[in-house]
């Protein structure tokens, strides 16, 4: 019971770890400070994560890895909607 919640709080915390991320850019309408090498290395990771996790079938890091993705591709699109103007 322990590990499954040191997972649930690893997964909740990861998973959210862009949201500040999307704020600041929606805030501020820029984009100019974030990587999109980085979003697009990380989303790739994500999606081979959720792979690993559906042969495991394990629902925590696939959870953890959808809502992670989401993230990012929805900082992808805030960074081709607001370019890198400041």
């Amino acid at each position: 019971m322990f590990w499954l919640v040191v997972g649930a709080s690893a997964a909740v915390l990861t998973s959210f770890s862009f949201l500040p991320q999307i704020i600041k850019t929606v805030k501020t309408r820029s984009a100019k400070d974030i990587s999109v090498f980085m979003l697009a290395q990380f989303a790739c990771g994500s999606l081979l994560w959720m792979a690993y996790s559906a042969h495991l079938k394990d629902p925590i890091i696939m959870g953890a890895n959808c809502v992670t993705f989401v993230s990012l591709f929805s900082l992808l699109i805030l960074y081709f909607l607001y370019g890198r103007r400041k």
